[in-house]
């Protein structure tokens, strides 16, 4: 039976016997020896495989390409050669699938934008393999986060006829001819559509994670979302995926306490269980990364009136490229000032202009602003935003009538209002954000597997 390379080196015994399989990442060889490094992707370094030339297909070994998958048998026997503690004497290799010369992985360093356009290979490379091995760890430390505390699992569509942010850019689902849809004054009839109206791929399970809350108190989704957005930013992909929960009998200082906890036990989970992989972020891609990590775990978080950011901002003496004015949304410039030169740390920003945030928030009693908060973190700027939802069915109906928002589409959410209706918040995060945040990785497209942006979506 095959073992994991990273299981044999955890569990390693001098003489043990084994079966390992994995792909060659380098083969130097000689007149009497092969040295093969060959990893499975459940570790960084993989192991050494040291093939004797007694070996009875030594000469197709010696001939073996990067990237070629092998099956081998042998016994672990401590290493000579520094940096590594065990190698494995082959007594047995069998060649599963070769490779040629042609290999696109054949450099030790190719540029993220190279990997970029062979996504299908990149995740053999050192790099992309932490990468995508802190991801799916991190994926599992979220679901135990919220199942400690009680939460409820809740998979929310992923077509919805809502467009929660009001934005306008869901991709449209629809089974209607492109060529010639059927018309009505000019316009696609969507009554003749498979679903009878209007459809999307959603942009978030908000909406429906609070009905939810007001059933079983404290949910959470965590699922892909996507924007149509024309953005070809390091930090805009058009499907991504979010954690977004919603607690009922909740306010915005539930909302930030929440996050706070949920943030702190994320960097935890990642310098204690993920510390290889942390480890090779620290030295390759951002040096510091580990002391940045450590800080915002052991941090006492912030918090401050979006006023009073306003007025630090303003009297910092700094030339923004941006205007800093009250009424205006922050820019990360200087979301990355207040954490990283007023506060020195992660800070909630609290209490935003309601002219610039989404329907749903409660208002304040200003009626000015309403109760919404944002998470800064030092590096990134915002990496959370959340707020507690108005619950008082007036004051939801009247904002919406301001805003334009038509109630018929969102007769079920309104309903929520009507019957044990309850203060109730809840926030969402970016989960390839939290991945570029935790490993130091600047571009979103080299934290998800097969990155969707404008024009590329061909693996």
């Amino acid at each position: 039976m095959r073992t994991r390379i990273s299981e044999l080196l955890t569990h390693a015994k001098s003489g043990q016997g084994c079966e390992l399989a994995g792909w060659v990442r380098s083969v130097r060889t000689s007149k009497e020896m092969a040295f093969i490094s060959l990893n499975d992707g459940s570790n960084l370094a993989g192991i050494q495989i040291v093939a004797d030339h007694k070996l009875a297909n030594f000469a197709d070994i010696a001939r073996l390409g990067t990237g070629a998958a092998l099956g081998v048998t042998g016994r672990l026997v401590e290493s000579p050669a520094s940096g590594q503690a065990w190698e494995l004497a082959a007594e047995e290799i069998r060649i599963i699938g070769a490779a040629d010369e042609n290999y696109p992985l054949q450099k030790k360093r190719h540029s993220f934008e190279y990997l970029r356009s062979i996504a299908h290979l990149r995740p053999r490379s050192n790099t992309f393999g932490a990468v995508f091995r802190l991801r799916s760890r991190l994926a599992q430390a979220i679901h135990r986060f919220f199942n400690e505390r009680g939460f409820l699992y809740v998979h929310t569509p992923i077509i919805t006829a809502s467009d929660c942010e009001g934005a306008g850019e869901l991709f449209r689902v629809t089974t209607l001819d492109a060529a010639s849809p059927p018309l009505v004054e000019g316009q696609p009839d969507f009554g003749q559509d498979f679903f009878g109206q209007r459809t999307g791929l959603t942009v978030s399970g908000q909406l429906e994670g609070e009905l939810f809350s007001l059933a079983f108190s404290d949910i959470y989704t965590f699922g892909p979302t996507f924007r149509a957005e024309n953005s070809n930013t390091a930090r805009h992909a058009s499907e991504f995926w979010m954690i977004e929960p919603e607690m009922a009998f909740a306010d915005l200082s539930d909302d930030a306490d929440l996050a706070e906890q949920f943030v702190k036990y994320l960097c935890r989970f990642a310098l204690d269980e993920c510390s290889e992989e942390m480890a090779f972020f620290d030295k390759h891609i951002e040096n510091g990364l580990l002391e940045r990590i450590r800080t915002v775990a052991e941090a006492d978080f912030g918090r401050m009136d979006y006023s009073n950011a306003i007025d630090r901002l303003q009297r910092s003496g700094v030339s923004f490229a941006f205007p800093v004015e009250w009424g205006l949304d922050l820019q990360t410039e200087h979301e990355r000032y207040l954490s990283e030169q007023v506060v020195g740390g992660p800070v909630f920003i609290l209490n935003y202009p309601k002219a610039i945030k989404a329907f749903y928030m409660r208002q304040n009693a200003d009626n000015r602003t309403v109760a919404a908060m944002d998470l800064l973190v030092p590096k990134v700027g915002e990496i959370i935003g959340g707020s507690q939802r108005e619950e008082r069915l007036e004051l939801l109906e009247l904002r919406m009538d301001e805003l334009g928002i038509g109630k018929e589409p969102l007769w079920w959410y309104l309903d929520s209002r009507r019957w044990g209706s309850c203060p109730h918040a809840g926030f969402g995060l970016g989960f390839e954000r939290l991945v570029m945040y935790l490993s130091g990785m600047e571009n979103i497209r080299d934290v998800i597997p097969f990155p969707r942006t404008p024009r590329h979506a061909e693996f």
